[in-house]
């Protein structure tokens, strides 16, 4: 993490109130303050000024291509819109000029994350399935195979962001109507999706399970031993699942990717 320059650090602190007071959520205040330091570190570093009213738009477009040049093209645009925002507020506090009026985006090139490969989803559902593979188990290592089973079967249908997982409750769920609420992670509104009866099935195994947790009463729909599973462990427990099936790692993303390209190839049809 780039420390805080202690010039700009008053500004810094001004802003951050206003993003907060406007609504914005905590990740995509982070991600602002985090396109701010790495660019005042940079000017630093490069011998230019750091207080904002010294600046000049050359200083941004040349810190914005130095990302492009050692970085990526989707650094560089992360590090802009927080850098836009910044120089927003700047202007409309009357604390400097936009150094960033008429500049422009940079295009990004973006490379798709890989699509999981039939054999490492078949792998991944294997090691989770339980069935006759349950006997020997004890009750909360059940619970976790049928648990990561629903959860890959969901993502394969539903292709949820990793922020999202954590986020359904009970009532999210409809297995009868054979659909899902996806709450948005930033602002908690929801969108409904349909799962598919495999996903269904996996579900309803696991709820069956769940019945018995200590924390049953809970309303967040996946629990693990000590509480219920955030995004990031959803995105852990896939990375043991992957080296227990023996395949490489997979990440939550790549399902997204997987699930919108499996979706046309299968004419909308379920695939094993």
């Amino acid at each position: 993490m780039t420390p805080v320059n202690l010039d700009v650090a008053p500004l810094r602190e001004s802003w951050v109130r206003s993003l907060r007071a406007a609504g914005k959520a905590p990740r995509t205040v982070t991600s602002y303050c985090e396109a701010l330091d790495s660019f005042t570190a940079w000017c630093e570093a490069d011998g230019r000024p750091v207080l904002p009213d010294r600046q000049q738009r050359r200083d941004v477009e040349d810190f914005i291509a130095w990302l492009i040049d050692t970085r990526s093209t989707g650094t560089a645009g992360v590090r802009y819109r927080g850098l836009r925002q910044w120089w927003r507020w700047l202007e409309r506090e009357g604390e400097a000029d936009d150094a960033m009026n008429g500049m422009v985006h940079p295009k990004v090139e973006e490379t798709p994350p890989p699509i999981i490969k039939d054999e490492h989803l078949r792998a991944l559902l294997d090691v989770t399935r339980g069935g006759r593979g349950e006997r020997g188990l004890g009750d909360m290592q059940k619970l976790n195979a049928r648990r990561d089973h629903a959860i890959l079967r969901v993502l394969i249908d539903t292709g949820m962001r990793r922020g999202e997982m954590g986020a359904p409750t009970l009532d999210d769920v409809d297995l009868d109507a054979g659909v899902l609420v996806v709450r948005r992670s930033k602002t908690g509104r929801g969108r409904v999706v349909p799962l598919g009866t495999k996903a269904v099935e996996a579900v309803d195994r696991y709820l069956r399970l769940r019945a018995r947790h200590r924390l049953a009463a809970r309303r967040e729909l996946w629990l693990g031993l000590h509480g219920p599973l955030t995004g990031e462990g959803v995105r852990q427990l896939i990375l043991a699942r992957c080296t227990e099936a023996r395949i490489p790692p997979v990440h939550p993303h790549q399902f997204r990717h997987t699930a919108a390209h499996r979706w046309p190839i299968a004419g909308g049809q379920e695939q094993d």
